[in-house]
């Protein structure tokens, strides 16, 4: 157990719990799994059909599970070799292991008080937000015994973040021709919400283009300055009617290249790994659009288990447990930071009628 100072005197923490979005395993777990993740949201069926099709290429398996084993693993292996004596969980907001399940195995091992990491670097509604709810809801279906959990900070411009990215769009250009680097363009990426989520309410609403903005601009600067660089959209869903966040990746691309961009680095901020709306929409689908437009296409590796991105967990639980946690911090840019988000942050956007 490890103990921390807050406002009202030292709190104990016993675990940390990897929190992610989940997805399918299999062919028969596809469509359930679209159906938790759009449940209230008014998707049309069409569009879950043909998200669902993505799935299938693939064997009905998405990348994420994998990737948040090896990203669990590579933690704990962290901790220990730092002496940070905290078993690390792992739950799921929209499949196996759902977050329900882990929560009620903590109550079982004894768990009192832990801290969650979340596999998003963001605020807003459906990065952040909806990550508290759904851990409210875990504690909720356990019951009373459960344990509190708290959420760790946002960490869109932290080094452990923001630097394996930098390596990634450096070895991304290098593999395109130099002779035409002057018409090169480096395109970040993030997936789309509705522009009523991006602008949500609150003491710290409307933060998630805005830190992803920052973002952009700090991989850029270290990356690539002298080459103009765009923060675009992906995987857009919902009814047609309802305004999302413009332009799509795919569309941004045949602007590029009538403009007579010939090659364009394609860096997924937006995400912490390989998944699959990085190897579908950007792999598969942006990919052919670029071949279509004759642009020459190179897509920057996501952290993954970059060591630095490992590492970074660890330095968000100090900062949190200890008493001069404060002082730990480290962060690349500008824009306000706060360690626990208000009731009123973020508040979710009205669904469509």
């Amino acid at each position: 157990m490890t103990l921390a100072t807050g406002n009202n005197g030292p709190m104990a923490y016993d675990a940390v719990v990897l929190v992610s979005f989940g997805g399918p395993e299999g062919p028969d777990d596809v469509l359930p799994f679209l159906q938790n993740v759009t449940r209230g949201r008014g998707v049309p069926p069409e569009r879950l059909a043909e998200v669902a099709e993505h799935y299938q290429h693939f064997g009905g398996v998405s990348p994420i599970n994998q990737q948040c084993r090896e990203l669990l693993a590579a933690i704990r292996a962290d901790f220990a070799e730092h002496g940070l004596d905290l078993p690390v969980y792992w739950g799921n907001r929209n499949w196996k292991p759902m977050l329900a399940d882990t929560v009620a195995q903590m109550r079982d091992d004894g768990v009192r008080r832990a801290l969650a990491f979340v596999t998003s670097a963001y605020g807003g509604y459906s990065s952040c937000r909806q990550y508290q709810e759904d851990i409210v809801a875990a504690r909720a279906a356990v019951g009373p015994d459960a344990p509190v959990i708290e959420k760790l900070r946002q960490f869109w411009d932290h080094p452990g973040f923001v630097e394996p990215n930098v390596d990634a769009v450096r070895a991304a250009l290098a593999r395109l021709d130099q002779t035409r680097r002057d018409s090169t363009r480096i395109v970040f990426v993030a997936h789309s919400v509705p522009i009523s989520a991006a602008d949500t309410a609150g003491p710290h609403g409307g933060r998630y283009t805005a830190q992803l903005a920052e973002t952009a601009r700090l991989v850029h600067a270290a990356a690539a300055p002298d080459l103009p660089y765009d923060l675009v959209w992906q995987s857009r869903s919902g009814p047609p009617h309802v305004p999302w966040l413009e332009p799509d990746i795919n569309d941004h691309l045949a602007t590029l290249a009538a403009q007579g961009v010939t090659g364009v680095v394609v860096s997924p901020i937006g995400f912490v790994s390989d998944h699959l709306e990085v190897v579908w929409d950007l792999d598969t689908e942006a990919l052919d659009t670029a071949k279509q437009l004759g642009l020459d296409f190179v897509r920057a590796a996501t952290p993954g288990v970059d060591p630095r991105f490992v590492s970074m967990v660890r330095e968000l639980v100090r900062e949190r447990i200890d008493p001069d946690g404060a002082n730990l911090r480290r962060r690349l840019g500008e824009l306000p930071m706060w360690d626990a988000c208000p009731t009123v942050c973020c508040v979710p956007p009205r669904r469509p009628s």
